[in-house]
């Protein structure tokens, strides 16, 4: 029998797992949630225990479907940004804190403290969230963590280092150690100054190797299987779909909006992201929170299900009334919103009906996709690829077509961060795979 590529995406609140064929089909998938934890006002956690046992209850699902057909590799995808202090032997030694965390904020400030050219040589926003803020933290407020710690690593690391005993788990790969905000972007490497706003030696930063790098061997279903390194979710999503230089959007319960073949230049704090993909090139992203969810709370307030939104807003015309629907219910990490904006209707009147306030909310989250993609540059009428659940809606594709003025294409990939850790597998041991794509007719911009 035929083996398979196993991918797991390790994401915010649950894991998803596939098995992709070596013809590029999805053979199996499953999938296990769990809680974000927030302890204290602000803060987002999550045991690796938890995630270990979401990979174990997905994998006790998964294996049986797979018919006996053997496993030839697994690759990770994880979570960006977040940071787990783990001991000699790969343990964490504390809750992961993830990258919607925020009490980190005073500890900005010290990368706003750089020297310029080491700060524009991040070239990334500064957000509390990233690792290396996070460290700072820990630093003045556990440093007993900090001083028993072998190595920081990333979401996805300290999940493989569980599968892997006896493995050196102070390993990282690009991808993920690019968006820590301790990464020198424009040298692609560690960064000195970055580290010394942190407070933290040297010593405490991760390997970093090859995303498609054999790590180690795990014992699945009773057979030893080649781990690879593995890289971060948003990259491995754009692997997945195979959208080349085109311009990619993905839906979800927030949205990205990315560009592959990015060049690297110094930037002081800029509106955009700029990070490593699992080669050896760069992508920019321009990330919004609020996408789906800020359609999912509109839903709840409404009194519809999310996918009667879609409907109530379609029955309404264009411009909804003059309604206008600002979306960020979280704020924003800036550029398009800053951190203390909100979600609201505005210019409301006493014609305004429910399919008005429906119509606005879907025409907000995409003016604020638009506005991502506006950050990005890119040629007139440039193809879009659009992936994410977000875009099953037909009345989702044609707005995004109009307000971009670009033909936009929807790729129904399942689970693409997964999908794309399942290709890096096979890069890894050497069974290269193409996954299946059935992309939809382009839709047009309306004139």
């Amino acid at each position: 029998m035929s083996a398979v590529l196993l991918g797991a995406d390790l994401g915010t609140s649950g894991l998803k797992l596939v098995a992709l064929g070596g013809d590029g089909r999805l053979v199996a998938e499953a999938e296990a949630g769990y809680a974000v934890e927030q302890p204290h006002e602000g803060w987002a956690e999550c045991a690796v225990g938890t995630w270990r046992a979401a990979l174990d209850d997905a994998l006790a699902r998964l294996l049986p479907q797979l018919g006996g057909r053997p496993v030839a590799g697994l690759g990770l995808a994880g979570q960006m940004h977040g940071t787990v202090l783990v001991d000699d032997a790969g343990a964490a030694l504390a809750p992961a804190v993830l990258w919607p965390d925020r009490r980190a904020a005073a500890e900005v400030a010290r990368w706003r403290g750089m020297p310029a050219a080491d700060r524009a040589a991040l070239a990334n926003p500064l957000v509390p969230g990233m690792t290396g803020p996070v460290l700072a933290w820990l630093a003045v407020h556990r440093p007993d963590l900090v001083g028993r710690a072998a190595a920081v690593v990333l979401p996805k690391d300290a999940l493989r280092a569980t599968l892997l005993p006896g493995a050196d788990p102070r390993v990282t790969d690009r991808s993920d150690a690019s968006a820590t905000l301790l990464w020198n972007v424009v040298a692609d490497g560690w960064s000195d100054a970055a580290l010394a706003a942190a407070g933290v030696p040297a010593s405490l930063l991760p390997a970093v190797r090859p995303s498609a790098g054999v790590a180690g061997t795990a014992v699945l279903g009773g057979a030893e299987v080649p781990v690879v390194v593995g890289g971060a979710d948003t990259p491995l999503a754009m692997l997945a779909a195979g959208s080349g230089g085109a311009l990619q959007v993905n839906l979800g319960t927030g949205a990205q909006v990315l560009r592959p073949g990015w060049t690297p230049v110094p930037a002081d704090d800029p509106p955009v992201h700029g990070y490593a993909d699992t080669g050896d090139g760069w992508y920019a992203m321009a990330a919004l929170q609020n996408g789906g969810s800020a359609w999912t709370w509109v839903a709840g307030v409404l009194g519809v299900a999310p996918g009667e939104l879609f409907d109530l807003a379609a029955t309404a015309r264009p411009g909804a009334g003059g309604a206008v629907f600002r979306p960020f219910l979280t704020g924003e990490r800036g550029g398009v919103a800053g951190p203390g904006d909100r979600a609201g209707w505005s210019g409301l009147s006493a014609g305004t009906t429910r399919a008005d306030l429906a119509r606005a909310a879907v025409e907000g989250v995409l003016a604020a996709v638009a506005a991502a993609a506006g950050l990005l540059g890119g040629a007139p009428r440039e193809p879009v690829v659009l992936t994410g659940g977000g875009g099953r809606v037909p009345l989702v594709r044609q707005l995004l077509a109009d307000l971009l003025d670009r033909p936009v294409t929807y790729l129904p990939l399942r689970s693409a961060s997964a999908v794309g850790a399942a290709v890096l597998a096979g890069r890894g041991v050497g069974r290269p795979v193409e996954p299946q794509r059935t992309p939809s007719p382009p839709v047009t911009p309306r004139a």
